[in-house]
């Protein structure tokens, strides 16, 4: 395995987090976000007089190294402090508490970035200091112990997801009334030995009856409270499946990852008895801290899905978790160890495990359906895995490394349905990122491929619903309604499909229902991308909801700033509601953008099933100062 690019050391990891960050967010946003980033400015400054270093900062969370467990402690101590003090003049309900945790250990750096065991135990720690607290590890605390004059109570050790051995638990004592330096056990219930020699027995075999037959395999997490969701929790058992952890040691094998967690997540969007959140939205977690209670708060969810894999040679481990956030309670936890061959058998088994977990009942032909894989090729797959990764970049060398593979995996198994799906979506972007010299071309060409995919596979609710798509830009509106309708009935959890079904029935007219399909997208995928807010400010539009079309306009440019057609969206809106100073910036965005844009060339691209709204939009948005 290269080592290029990133090395091994031994580094003081500290991560904070703030508690009840959701409900705060849910009361008063901007207020939340100003008070975040003054605190987080203040613990930068902190983190820097003590000779450590801001690693990471996404959302609530905050991670942070030091070459010292002594700078790192202190310089914690002080923070506590600072929030502490910065919070008097906060109500108590707007108050924003963090809470700490400290480890040293071996952690990989790439690009600035930290990662590894050293960085994973830091986060359970952090997850079981108290609010306002720190909670150390044994090999912090085995740095600080004579060093500090401060007094530290041993939580006892606790089992920690991917690391072998259980963490020795340590609370730094943040009470003035704890006295001096030193350490105390945490206080457990005793036990009476008043009678006698014959209660000792009986209170050992109990315990040993406990340790081996009662206890369950993994503590109980933080639970989550259905009050603090973000979204109403749905009527069926709903799941969200956290990116599994690349524990291999190698970046490399993120991709190998990330595709068994999609496949899990695919397989079980299939089963209409659950509700599942997109992929887009539960990465969103991945490479940082996390708190099961907070995901399913924040994405609106009951059941959360874990795991980690290392992959080495020939062989394969994933470990898998099944959590209840409402109860804390872990349903379900295996580990399988196989050769890479047995890796489709592996993701079938987690998924049927999770639905059966959930008291879901399957029938014959619904878990025929759920079933991962395709190809006998591990090698067609593995590039299949790769291909979905350069795709996702949607940028003209993402999509041309993906079409080379595509091309690799039909080669090799010519069988493999994922291979000409693959192909006909890079055709299709060729499209979208205008790299066609021939466009009318292309999307015929990946009509063809779409048309051959579900001939091998008519369940693909992915082929539908991209041959949906290109039905209508070349005007066969009927067949184009007929597939994404298609592609949504065979997969009511697939949140891409349900927004593009929402862009076919815009293009047919159909507003009103477009806005309420593309909801229910964002509802399954809470942290979508921005062409989910472009396509409903489309719907907004069309329904004569300026005001709304502008909000949600302004939403997809807040996540991508140069999006020529959010921008577009935005001169025709202000034109209409008569905000004309506002029509005439955007449309010189436009144009900064694309200085060859013209409203010929943008009419043409237009496949609105009635022709005569398209030179209404045009007289528009030449009135908002764009050229013919």
């Amino acid at each position: 395995m290269s080592t290029e690019g990133y090395k091994r050391k031994i580094a003081a990891i500290m991560s904070a987090d703030v508690v009840g960050y959701s409900r705060l967010m849910g009361e008063n946003e901007e207020e939340t976000v100003r008070t975040i980033t003054a605190y987080r400015e203040a613990m930068d400054v902190l983190i820097g007089e003590h000779r450590g270093r801001l690693v990471d900062s996404p959302g609530d969370n905050l991670l942070a190294e030091f070459g010292s467990v002594v700078d790192a402690l202190r310089c914690a101590w002080d923070i506590h402090k600072e929030i502490a003090a910065r919070n008097a003049g906060l109500a108590e309900d707007r108050r924003m508490v963090f809470r700490m945790g400290i480890n040293l250990g071996d952690v990989i750096e790439e690009d600035g970035r930290v990662y590894g065991d050293g960085v994973n135990v830091a986060a359970r720690l952090e997850g079981l200091a108290e609010p306002g607290g720190i909670s150390i590890s044994g090999t912090a605390y085995d740095q600080v112990k004579n060093k500090l004059p401060w007094h530290y109570e041993f939580q006892g050790e606790e089992a920690v997801k991917n690391i072998a051995e259980p963490v020795r638990v340590y609370r730094v004592v943040m009470e003035p009334e704890a006295g001096g330096r030193g350490v105390t056990e945490r206080k457990r219930p005793g036990i009476w030995l008043s009678a006698g020699v014959g209660v000792l027995v009986l209170a050992a075999a109990a315990a040993l009856l406990w340790h081996f037959y009662i206890r369950t395999p993994s503590p109980p997490v933080e639970k989550a409270s259905a009050e603090r969701m973000a979204f109403p929790l749905p009527e069926k058992p709903s799941i969200a499946v956290l990116p599994f952890s690349n524990i291999s040691g190698d970046p490399e094998q993120e991709y190998f990852s990330d595709g068994i967690t999609e496949e899990i997540i695919t397989g079980l969007s299939k089963v209409p008895r659950l509700f599942v959140i997109a992929r887009n939205s539960t990465f969103t977690y991945k490479g940082g801290p996390v708190k099961v209670q907070k995901v399913a708060e924040e994405l609106g969810v009951r059941y959360v899905l874990e795991g980690s894999v290392r992959k080495s040679k020939e062989r394969v481990r994933i470990t898998a978790q099944l959590i209840d956030a409402m109860t804390g309670n872990h349903l379900w936890a295996e580990k399988y160890d196989r050769d890479l061959k047995d890796i489709f058998k592996v993701q079938d088994e987690i998924t049927l495990k999770v639905v059966t977990s959930l008291q879901v009942k399957l029938t014959e032909g619904e878990q025929a359906l759920i079933v991962a894989g395709g190809t006998d090729s591990f090698e067609a797959y593995q590039k299949f895995l790769q291909g979905v990764e350069y795709f996702k970049r949607f940028n003209r060398e993402g999509n041309l490394l993906a079409r080379k593979l595509a091309k690799e995996i039909i080669a090799l198994d010519p069988d493999y349905p994922r291979g000409y799906r693959m192909l006909a979506s890079t055709l299709f972007s060729d499209v979208q990122l205008g790299m066609s010299k021939s466009p009318k071309q292309s999307l015929g060409k990946s009509a063809e491929m779409y048309q051959k995919v579900i001939a091998m596979d008519p369940s693909d609710a992915v082929a539908h619903a991209f041959l949906g798509n290109v039905y209508t830009l070349m005007r066969q509106h009927e067949k184009g309604l007929a597939e994404a309708e298609k592609a949504v009935a065979l997969n009511p959890n697939a949140a891409d499909a349900q927004c593009l079904f929402g862009l076919v029935l815009i293009y047919n007219g159909r507003h009103t229902e477009a806005i309420d399909v593309i909801r229910k997208a964002i509802r399954l995928n809470p942290f979508p991308p921005n062409w989910y807010y472009l396509f409903l400010g489309l719907a907004y539009s069309g329904s004569g909801m300026y005001e709304e079309a502008v909000s949600e306009y302004k939403r997809s440019l807040r996540m991508k700033p140069d999006n020529i057609y959010a921008h577009i969206g935005l001169a025709a809106m202000y034109c209409v509601l008569g905000r004309d100073e506002e029509a005439h910036a955007e449309a010189a965005e436009v144009l900064r953008i694309n200085p060859r844009f013209s409203l010929q060339d943008y009419a043409g691209t237009l496949p609105h099933k009635n022709k005569a709204v398209i030179p209404r939009i045009i007289a528009v948005l030449s009135k908002a100062g764009l050229p013919q």
